[in-house]
């Protein structure tokens, strides 16, 4: 009985089922399917190839209520599948089964079918349908839907690279304010433009006031040992003196004294220093938005259809005769296993 009906239903009621079939992969501009070894292949295995990600989203997409909501805006997907030429076994809604969003989506779940393949890296897509114009025109309809969700991430992925860089600017900026802020209020408040500068010109007239104090001692030596008497000694030793004081006044001034320019010189290259830094961060981050605003004028990503959805000429499913003798063998399965138990008992029964 099992069988027969089997066989009935599939010879005599059973409606055709057309399979149209798309594949696509998901590239990046300039990609190229470079060979690799297969001992490279045995090695990496982490990380994901440039779009194997966005197709494993577009995977995800198509089995989603989401995508059978764009599809069906209006009904449309409700329809195809209650063609009426399916029979009442198939189409939906199914005997026995409440017409809500729930049974819609476990039925739509059954008419498609999407997974990529592992030899060649295509995304392969099968609808089913009860006329070839529905399978194939729902399989375009899918493709439209992935080639928008992936034009979607490139867009928000852009959105994100350029906001994130303009964020990175706009703080590179405020260190660079900040940085010539104090800068400013360092050299407003020591009276100072470069110290390390003024040091320099400071060392440098010291240096000569020594070379000049050298010269009139040695002038004013040479006067003592040979003319004690001179009227001009007194004169000469005076201004050796005064050299000498010019010159440990400048010597002070450079170094020595808590006051002097070399104590303020630290301070002063850490401030210079971060306004470097800053103004080198503030380049960077310029040169990355740059960047980030010119990639976002060519597509990051795009979906590339290899095989095209078809209109199915001839009914792949269903499988028939492969059903009729799965239930026949089904069926004697548990035909013997229940003779068997039959035999089983009958062997065990008490002799009356």
């Amino acid at each position: 009985m099992p069988v027969l009906s089997t066989a009935a239903y599939e010879t005599l009621i059973a409606s055709d089922i057309y399979v149209s079939e798309s594949r696509f992969v998901i590239k990046a501009p300039g990609q190229r399917s470079a060979q690799v070894s297969s001992l490279a292949n045995l090695v990496q295995t982490t990380g994901l190839s440039a779009g194997q990600e966005q197709a494993n989203e577009v995977m995800d997409y198509i089995r989603s209520r989401t995508a059978l909501a764009d599809l069906d805006k209006g009904g449309s997907v409700e329809t195809l599948f209650a063609h009426p030429d399916a029979d009442f076994l198939s189409r939906y809604p199914m005997p026995f089964v409440k017409k809500t969003r729930e049974s819609l989506f476990r039925y739509y779940l059954d008419m498609i079918t999407v997974g990529l393949d592992h030899e060649t890296g295509l995304v392969v897509l099968r609808v089913k349908g009860y006329a070839p114009k529905d399978a194939e025109g729902l399989n375009q309809r899918l493709l439209v839907l992935s080639e928008n969700l992936v034009n979607a991430l490139n867009e928000r992925a852009r959105d994100k690279q350029v906001s994130e860089a303009e964020k990175r600017v706009a703080l590179a900026q405020q260190r660079v304010v900040k940085a010539r802020a104090a800068m400013a209020g360092f050299r407003n408040d020591r009276a100072l433009l470069d110290p390390a500068k003024q040091a320099t010109g400071v060392l440098e007239v010291a240096n000569k006031l020594v070379g000049e104090k050298a010269a009139l001692q040695a002038q004013l030596t040479q006067m003592e040992t040979q003319t004690p008497r001179n009227p001009a000694i007194p004169a000469l030793r005076a201004k050796v003196a005064a050299m000498a004081q010019a010159e440990a006044g400048q010597t002070a001034r450079a170094v020595g004294t808590t006051n002097g320019i070399a104590s303020k010189l630290p301070n002063y290259e850490a401030l210079y220093q971060e306004q470097e830094f800053a103004a080198q961060n503030l380049n960077a981050a310029s040169a990355a938005l740059e960047t980030a605003r010119s990639d976002a004028t060519r597509q990051q990503y795009y979906l590339e259809r290899v095989v095209e959805p078809a209109v199915p000429d001839e009914a792949t499913l269903p499988h028939r005769l492969k059903t009729i003798l799965t239930v026949l063998g089904a069926s004697l399965c548990l035909y013997f296993v229940g003779w068997m138990f039959l035999v089983g008992i009958l062997e065990h029964a008490p002799e009356d």
